[in-house]
């Protein structure tokens, strides 16, 4: 089992900044994909942004969070984070960490590529 925790959000005014980090703890002998899914009330989990850990560090970012937000990774940690600058009332959501231990086929942003999930952490930006 993987054990993924999350941290980092908040409440800000839109503009602001916040970054979130993903703790991964557990049977981390493999971990192909990386990356951060946001979902809010009434609309459906969408892929904000994800590291190829297992395919050379290939980074893919939502059209939306592009220029604003930037995913890495502290592979000595073993901790994901994602920066979040500019922000806009529209990026509020929980927003949950994943990992996936195996290529799969499938986008990026397909949760099925991914095997593990964090509980979520809330970012809610007000305007």
């Amino acid at each position: 089992q993987v054990q993924l925790v999350e941290s980092g959000g908040g409440s800000v005014q839109a503009g602001g900044s916040l970054r979130l980090s993903c703790v991964v703890s557990g049977d981390t002998y493999s971990l192909y994909y990386m990356g951060w899914f946001r979902q809010a009330p009434g609309k459906e989990r969408e892929g904000v942004a994800t590291i190829y850990t297992g395919s050379g560090g290939m980074t893919y970012y939502a059209d939306s969070v592009k220029g604003r937000f930037t995913i890495s990774q502290d592979n000595a940690k073993k901790t994901l984070y994602l920066q979040m600058n500019s922000l806009k009332p529209e990026d509020t959501a929980m927003y949950y960490c994943a990992v996936g231990l195996v290529s799969r086929t499938g986008n990026w942003d397909n949760a099925r590529k991914y095997d593990y999930w964090g509980q979520g952490t809330q970012v809610t930006v007000s305007s």
